[in-house]
């Protein structure tokens, strides 16, 4: 009866342990699964950001100006216009 005891002490220590590693865990923040499939006017957006490389899709988040967050492929060139657009205006 005592090792069992012991054994479900440990193994709940051990479950305890690791739930708290796991939570400590540092992963991308924001990542894009699908890409945005429509061109969109780069007035409505305020700012951008690249995912981070440990994400699943290379995408680029467009902020609107009410703070909608849009996956967009950067690759395509209305994508790389409203960039450059939005980084010139920041200078």
């Amino acid at each position: 009866m005592r090792s069992i005891r012991v054994f479900l002490l440990c193994a709940l220590a051990a479950v305890t342990i690791s739930a708290v590693v796991g939570n400590n865990s540092s992963g991308p923040e924001e990542c894009c699964f699908r890409h945005y499939p429509r061109k969109l006017s780069p007035k409505i957006f305020e700012s951008y950001f690249m995912t981070d490389g440990r994400c699943p899709l290379m995408g680029v988040i467009l902020v609107t100006k009410k703070k909608n967050h849009i996956c967009a492929n950067p690759t395509l060139s209305w994508v790389k216009k409203v960039m450059k657009s939005l980084d010139e205006s920041i200078l």
